[in-house]
């Protein structure tokens, strides 16, 4: 069977064939939901488990739902690149009982798809932007020799189209990611598409992909194992969490910049009171010292805007990542 192709049919196959079945984080939800009247809050997150997204949203889980007053449910809706979660988010009622923790790919979706199901401004409700987490490019050490951005751009150009890289999907943040250096590398390679990060890091640890670029939080422990080998951070300055990954800056890449972002929204129409609870909800929690020290493990910046903050910033990214597409020349599908 050719990978390759396989993987590149992931994205349509997603659209059309995923499940909507979620799993449920929280043992204790169904116990906590009878003591509640039965109410629970479900989060839709629109990515697999061990995504970025879904590791820091299970972090402050426990902090939410004290916040919150209720216990929550998480709820995994990946495919499509995150399409089909959102979907489903859209779809419910603006009750302030499904909320959504999302990623630089919702605003990516009009820039590489033909159509999108939804307005990812006028069909959601933006609560807060919550803060920005760091993107790594790691490499199966098996497979590949580099240890740096250069050693592996020389790699890359001696053995053109030998070398392939992996994402969560076709149109994701991750693709984005990779696919801006292998444009300002000048390199050749063939990308590999999966549905989710986790089927993702499967088949890079097992060698059927060579390299991606990774939400940190989603990494560490097979960085900490030897599994992948890190060998750039799009940050600014090298994060404090892994201070010996270099940046792509300081590696001869000044152009090199890109780190994903998360936010929490609801379905759209949801009242002001609402959203006003939790977005109340959502600072008391990220600013307990449980929080703080879970997202300073994962390297994550917590910078919390207003509503309206959101709104604007969600918009602003629209433009942003239409420019980024056009620039690699990624074909909507």
């Amino acid at each position: 069977m050719d990978i390759n192709s396989t993987r590149r049919s992931a994205f349509m196959t997603g659209v059309i064939t995923a499940s909507l079945a979620g799993g449920l984080a929280g043992a204790g939800a169904p116990v906590e939901a009878q003591q509640t009247g039965g109410k629970t809050i479900q989060f839709i997150l629109p990515v697999a488990t061990a995504s970025g997204i879904d590791t820091l949203t299970r972090a402050a889980q426990s902090e939410l739902a004290k916040a919150l007053g209720l216990p929550i449910v998480i709820n995994n809706q990946p495919g499509a690149g995150g399409v089909i979660g959102t979907q489903q988010l859209v779809r419910s009622a603006p009750d302030g009982l499904t909320l959504s923790i999302i990623s630089n790919n919702h605003v990516i979706y009009p820039s590489v798809l033909k159509s999108v199901p939804f307005d990812p401004v006028g069909d959601v409700t933006p609560i807060a932007k919550l803060g920005s987490t760091p993107l790594v490019m790691v490499v199966n050490p098996t497979k590949v020799a580099a240890k740096t951005v250069p050693e592996l751009t020389a790699l890359m150009k001696a053995k053109p189209d030998q070398i392939n890289y992996g994402s969560s999907g076709n149109g994701t943040i991750l693709h984005l990611a990779a696919a801006m250096y292998v444009d300002q590398a000048g390199v050749k390679t063939t990308h590999v598409p999966y549905k989710g990060v986790g089927p993702l890091l499967t088949d890079l640890i097992g060698g059927q992909v060579d390299f991606a670029v990774l939400a940190y939080p989603s990494i560490m422990s097979h960085l900490k194992s030897g599994a992948l080998r890190a060998i750039g951070v799009g940050t600014d300055k090298r994060i404090s969490a892994a201070p010996e990954i270099p940046t792509f800056l300081e590696q001869g890449m000044p152009d090199y910049r890109v780190e994903g972002w998360f936010a929490v929204i609801g379905p759209a129409k949801l009242p002001p009171a609402e959203v006003a609870r939790i977005h109340a909800a959502f600072t008391t929690a990220f600013n307990s010292a449980e929080v703080k020290a879970a997202m300073a493990r994962q390297a994550n910046t917590i910078d919390i805007t207003s509503p309206e903050q959101a709104v604007a910033f969600i918009k602003s990214e629209l433009g942003k990542y239409a420019a980024i597409a056009k620039k690699i020349n990624l074909e909507p599908q």
